[in-house]
């Protein structure tokens, strides 16, 4: 399985800050899926550059793009914008799933305008910018990747 993390920041694609959400995913992705091929990106809060991003990780033949920041209300909060222009099928259920679980930890969670959805057989989710939402969100998400992947190749149930 193949899994792009896209961290999107404009500070930590500058070098200003470290991005503590992308390590965070990928170390609670491989402990689930130690054969899983993971690739990370740091791009800024915009939304040509998010677009190219999830582009380059569909041209690299990713399953699952999970994108992490850029979710919230902030004026250069722009991820769920990119990423709905980019997919052609919503996963609702997802972010909802997401945003529900997130709510168990903080009430913050309802600025949350994450979104999830399709293009072809790849499946692409916004995640939160924190390292510790972050990490929640990957823990719900993990056991769902082979499953979701391989029902979107046509395998079935």
């Amino acid at each position: 399985m193949r899994i792009s993390i896209v961290t999107v920041s404009d500070r930590a694609s500058r070098g200003e800050y470290e991005d503590l959400s992308g390590p965070e995913i990928e170390r609670v992705l491989l402990s689930a899926h130690p054969e899983a091929d993971i690739s990370r990106e740091i791009v800024p809060d915009d939304e040509a550059e998010i677009v190219a991003a999830l582009d380059r990780a569909a041209a690299a033949g990713a399953d699952w793009i999970l994108t992490s920041g850029g979710t919230g209300p902030s004026p250069r909060d722009r991820t769920p914008e990119a990423t709905s222009s980019w997919m052609d099928r919503e996963m609702p259920g997802i972010a909802e799933a997401l945003r529900s679980e997130s709510l168990r930890e903080t009430p913050r969670a309802v600025f949350s305008r994450a979104v999830a959805g399709m293009r072809g057989s790849l499946f692409v989710v916004n995640l939160p910018g924190s390292p510790a939402a972050a990490r929640l969100c990957a823990n719900y998400l993990a056991p769902l990747l082979e499953h979701g992947a391989a029902m979107a190749r046509g395998a079935g149930h």
